[in-house]
């Protein structure tokens, strides 16, 4: 069993919010939420690149910097880019200036432009990968999952960059396609309804 802290209103928050005082407002308002957005899933997907290696809480510090530098993420756009931005991007403080990362960006927005003109959306692709939630870890216990596996295998087949399993997995949990808040959290029933609620793109 995942453990719980309380909240600023006293009620059971998912523990890793003890890590830093903004992530009870990430926890609540962001955190397993379904989204079926285009661009908030390819932000997501971008941001989990950039956290490799580093916490989210540094990347969720610089969250509104790399949207300024990546236009909301608008991926038409940053499918255009060159060489001339990486450069630019590379001298841009606000965000983290890993070259390889920046150009994944960049790269996948193409990706992302070929699966909208293939898929109809981003959306309609991640969403076919929503598992059964019969068949999930206890919350909060696995870093990765069968459907992770599966979505990272397909991404990488179609030419995505930096989209690994453990990647994925956290992705999934970040825009509710799981419910993997803890079984205490105040936050659970609330996502289950959501969920419940959410029409599935397709």
């Amino acid at each position: 069993m995942t453990t719980t802290i309380p909240g600023p209103d006293g009620q059971p928050r998912c523990g890793w919010c003890a890590a830093a005082p903004e992530f009870f407002h990430y926890h609540d308002t962001e955190w397993g939420w379904p989204v079926g957005e285009d661009r908030r899933l390819f932000e997501k997907l971008c941001l989990e690149g950039f956290q490799s290696g580093l916490s989210w809480r540094t990347i969720l510090a610089k969250r509104e910097n790399f949207r300024a530098a990546f236009h909301g993420f608008d991926f038409e756009r940053l499918a255009g880019f060159g060489q001339a931005d990486v450069a630019r991007l590379l001298q841009d403080a606000g965000i983290i200036r890993h070259r390889g990362k920046i150009e994944a960006v960049i790269h996948n927005a193409a990706r992302a432009c070929e699966m909208v003109e293939r898929e109809g959306s981003l959306a309609a692709f991640f969403w076919r990968y929503e598992p059964d939630p019969a068949g999930l870890a206890e919350p909060q216990t696995v870093s990765v999952s069968a459907a992770s596996l599966a979505l990272s295998r397909d991404l990488k087949k179609r030419g995505w960059k930096f989209v690994g399993p453990t990647t994925l997995y956290a992705f999934m949990q970040a825009m509710g396609l799981v419910n993997d808040h803890a079984r205490d959290c105040v936050m659970r029933e609330r996502i289950e309804q959501a969920r419940a609620g959410f029409a599935r793109p397709g």
